[in-house]
C-alpha cells in the first residue's frame, strides 16, 4: 500500500504551524514511512481501508483538532479507535498477537475518547463490556478475552483497573447526552467500594500491583496509587449523580486523606516510581488534571519535567521511567500521557510539541504505533489503541469548546 499522504488543507495547516513556532524544537516532518516492522508485528494493509469503518474517512461526531496542524492525526486515531471497538464493546488494545485482548486501562481511555467526540454509544458499550466483565468485589483483571468469557491467562491483578474505569466513567456520563449515569450503577458502586476496601477508606496505599510497566511489583508503585486516588475522586462525583449521598461523602474524604498519603509518601523523593526512589516515571502525569484535581500540583509538574528529561529516548520520545531498560526505544502512550496531562494544566506548548513528535513518528498509513525505535522507525503493533485515545483526549482539550 503506497504511503499515507496529507491533504494539501493539512499540508498548509503544518506549514503555518512551523511559521508560527508552534512546533519548536520537534521535527515538522514525518518519518519515513515503513508499512511493515521487523517481526510483523505491524499491522497488515486491510486495516487501513477506511471505507471498512461506519461513516468513511470522515467519522461522525466530532473530529478533535479539526482546525489545527495534528487535524490528520486526530481523525486517525479517532477511525483507529473505532475500528479497535467491537460491537460488543470489547476493546483492542491492538489489532495484532498477544494486544488482541481487553485491558481495564486502554479501555477506559478508549471510553473517555469516545465520548469527548461525541460517541457516546461506543463508549457506553465500552464501559457496559467492563462492567459485565467486573469481579463481584469491584476489582478487575489485567485483561479479558474479546468474547467476555474472562482473563485469557493467570496474570495478577492490576489494581489501576477500578480506577482508570471510574475515571472514564465520569468522563462518559457528564458529557452532554453521554451515557446515563444510572446504566453504570453496578461499576460506580463495585468500583469505589473496592478502592474503599483497598485502601482502608484512604489511610494507605494501595498494596502492590502491576501497574502500565505490566511487571509484578513487591512495592507500591506511583503508578497505581495515582489511578486509585483518581478513581475515589471520580467515584465521588459519580455517586453524588447517583443519588448515594453516604457513599459520596466516603468517597471523597477517602480521597482527601489518600492525597495526603501519596504526597507523605512520594513527595520526599521528588515522586519517583516508589517512595523510596526509582527514577522519575510517567506516572507522574496521573497526579494531574485530567485524573487528579487539586493536591501539589507544583511539585508534581516539577517531577513531571524532570521525568521528560531523564527519559528522553534518542528519537525523541520517552521511556515508561527513567528506570527502564535502556535500549533506545521510545513508547508512545507515555509520550501522549505527558501531552495530555500538559494540555490540562495550561501548557499548551509542550502538549503541542508532544503531539508533533507523534505525528512525525506515526507509520506511512497513519497509525500511532506503540514505541519508536532509536532510528525513528516504528515498532510494536500499530495501531495501539492507548495512544489513540491519548492523542484525541489531548486534540480534545486543546480545542477552544471542549464537549464535556
Amino acid at each position: 500500500m503506497p504511503p499515507r499522504r496529507r491533504g494539501p488543507r493539512a499540508r498548509r495547516l503544518v506549514a503555518a504551524a512551523v511559521g508560527l513556532g508552534l512546533l519548536a524544537g520537534c521535527a515538522p516532518t514525518r518519518a519515513a514511512p515503513v508499512p511493515v516492522a521487523t517481526g510483523g508485528l505491524l499491522n497488515d494493509e486491510s486495516w487501513h481501508d477506511h471505507a471498512a469503518v461506519p461513516g468513511g474517512r470522515t467519522p461522525p461526531g466530532l473530529v478533535p483538532g479539526a482546525d489545527g496542524p495534528f487535524a490528520d492525526m486526530g481523525a486517525d486515531a479517532l477511525l483507529d479507535l473505532r475500528r479497535l471497538t467491537q460491537d460488543d464493546g470489547a476493546t483492542l488494545a491492538g489489532p495484532v498477537g498477544i494486544w488482541r485482548y481487553s485491558w481495564p486501562r486502554d479501555a477506559a481511555f478508549a471510553a473517555a475518547a469516545l465520548a469527548v467526540t461525541g460517541h457516546d454509544d461506543e463508549a457506553a458499550r465500552v464501559l457496559g463490556f467492563m462492567q459485565d466483565a467486573q469481579s463481584p468485589d469491584g476489582s478487575f483483571e489485567a485483561r479479558y478475552t474479546l468474547d467476555g468469557a474472562g482473563p485469557p491467562d493467570d496474570r495478577p491483578r492490576q489494581d489501576d483497573g477500578a480506577g482508570w474505569l471510574l475515571w472514564s466513567a465520569d468522563v462518559a456520563t457528564r458529557c452532554p447526552a453521554g451515557t446515563p449515569v444510572q446504566a453504570l450503577r453496578p461499576l460506580v458502586v463495585r468500583g469505589t467500594d473496592h478502592l474503599l476496601a483497598l485502601t482502608d477508606g484512604g489511610r494507605r496505599l494501595p498494596p502492590p500491583s502491576p501497574d502500565y510497566w505490566e511487571v509484578e511489583e513487591s512495592r507500591t508503585t506511583l503508578g497505581s496509587a495515582a489511578p486509585v486516588l483518581a478513581g475515589l475522586q471520580a467515584g465521588q462525583r459519580l455517586l453524588g449523580r447517583l443519588g448515594e449521598v453516604e457513599r459520596a461523602q466516603a468517597a471523597g474524604a477517602a480521597a482527601d486523606r489518600l492525597e495526603l498519603e501519596v504526597a507523605a509518601a512520594f513527595a520526599p523523593r521528588g515522586y519517583q516510581r516508589y517512595a523510596t526512589g526509582g527514577g522519575h516515571d510517567a506516572a507522574t502525569a496521573m497526579l494531574l488534571p485530567p485524573f487528579v484535581e487539586g493536591g501539589d500540583v507544583d511539585g508534581v509538574r516539577a517531577a513531571l519535567e524532570d521525568y521528560a528529561t531523564t527519559a528522553l529516548r534518542p528519537a525523541g520520545g520517552l521511556a515508561p521511567g527513567a528506570g527502564w531498560k535502556q535500549d533506545g526505544t521510545s513508547w508512545t502512550p507515555e509520550v501522549a500521557l505527558v501531552a495530555l496531562a500538559s494540555a490540562h494544566v495550561g501548557d499548551e506548548a509542550g502538549a503541542r510539541r508532544w503531539l508533533a513528535w507523534l505525528d512525525a513518528h506515526r507509520t506511512g498509513w497513519g497509525s500511532l504505533p506503540e514505541k519508536v525505535r532509536a532510528d525513528g522507525s516504528p515498532a510494536g503493533p500499530a495501531p495501539l489503541g492507548w495512544t489513540a485515545a491519548g492523542v484525541v483526549l489531548t486534540l480534545a482539550e486543546l480545542d477552544d469548546a471542549p464537549r464535556c
